[in-house]
């Protein structure tokens, strides 16, 4: 079997990097970032996963920063990771300053020759760094790239062309094992039918960031409380044929969402599955999810208006029928209280709760949660 490698940068990255003049020569300076410890002897232990140390040291050797300095904390960072378990492979040092354009300083490849050969699937491979110059030696390596830290952004990386090089951002080394262990859940689903054009996109992992327009005000509201309160990044674009009515804009939506639910959790190892109630103002909202396999709906709230906002109070039950038919998941849903919008709006959120308790995963107990065998 070829060999799957993980391409590490030093500063920033393993260790933190100082501020001051980006050296890390002396002991005191020496500090690992958080979590790394954990994540890396995960990763050494159970993916299988050849770990190489890949590092520019501006000048090394030079009066500027003597290898006296330099090397009594490096070393005491590579005896620390293998107290833990943890070793590499081999460590990669390019001494060069980046006047010289030397072609071993990354993201050149100078140094890193022999992974270019069978012995290596650097397709499945990956560069982990915080830096720009990472992101691109993943590309001159054939690799994918994981940005560590918050140093970089998605417009950056757009003017470089290296979008799609790279596979994964985070600021944490467990979000890192998660990835490479489980990989990410997200999913986008297109539906084009002669009634509604609908591209939707999710991360189950995000941060509830969301850009939603189905040309309904108050379903858009909604849509929003559950990327916001599930912790669900969601992208959706409808165009409907609302001059008819509401009907197949918001049972498309509902389709289309459960059906990215669905692709988005994968196999299922790991995670929680259950899940909430929550009050809101005089009234009250539960609903019980459980993605197990089986689409099924009890729906226990009645309204008295036709409508909250612009929407049928006829369609709130058909949008949790259809998602739970396509997301193959249990819902029980239940609202009682004085004031429509907010019975509607605690059953969204509270929605949104359940899909963040029964979303959420542990990948160090990665498990099916079923006496089955099967989800």
């Amino acid at each position: 079997m070829r060999k799957r490698v993980l391409f590490i940068d030093r500063d920033g990255t393993l260790i933190k990097e100082p501020e001051t003049d980006f050296q890390v020569d002396s002991l005191e300076k020496l500090e690992f970032m958080p979590e790394v410890f954990r994540a890396l002897y995960s990763i050494a232990s159970l993916l299988g996963y050849e770990l190489v140390m890949v590092t520019n040291q501006d000048g090394l050797g030079t009066s500027s920063f003597p290898e006296e300095t330099f090397w009594p904390a490096h070393n005491k960072m590579l005896k620390a990771f293998e107290n833990e378990g943890i070793r590499f492979a081999e460590i990669h040092i390019d001494r060069s300053l980046p006047s010289e354009n030397s072609p071993d300083r990354k993201p050149g490849t100078g140094m890193l020759t022999r992974y270019f050969s069978d012995e290596y699937d650097l397709s499945n491979s990956f560069v982990i760094g915080d830096r720009p110059t990472d992101i691109q030696l993943a590309k001159n390596l054939g690799a994918k790239a994981i940005a560590y830290g918050n140093s970089l952004n998605s417009s950056d990386i757009a003017k470089q062309g290296l979008t799609d090089v790279l596979a994964f951002a985070t600021a944490s080394w467990i979000e890192i094992f998660a990835f490479l262990r489980a990989g990410s859940r997200r999913a986008t689903v297109a539906r084009n039918t002669s009634e509604t054009k609908i591209n939707i996109e999710i991360d189950l992992d995000g941060k509830g960031i969301s850009a939603i327009s189905t040309g309904l005000g108050f379903f858009d509201h909604m849509l929003d409380q559950i990327a916001k309160h599930a912790s669900i990044d969601i992208k959706i674009d409808v165009k409907g044929d609302l001059h008819v009515d509401e009907h197949h804009t918001i049972e498309d939506t509902a389709l289309s969402l459960g059906e990215a639910f669905r692709l988005a959790l994968g196999d299922k190892r790991g995670i929680e599955r259950y899940g909430y109630a929550l009050p809101m103002d005089e009234s009250m909202a539960q609903v019980l999810i459980d993605f197990g396999g089986r689409p099924w709906l009890v729906w226990d709230a009645d309204f008295k208006r036709e409508k909250v906002g612009d929407l049928p109070t006829e369609m709130f039950l058909h949008f949790f029928k259809s998602f739970s038919d396509k997301a193959l998941c249990n819902l029980n849903i239940k609202a009682e209280g004085q004031n429509e919008h907010h019975k509607i709006e605690g059953i969204f959120k509270a929605f949104a709760r359940a899909l963040k308790m029964a979303k959420q995963r542990n990948v160090f107990e990665y498990q099916l949660p079923t006496t089955k065998g099967v989800l």
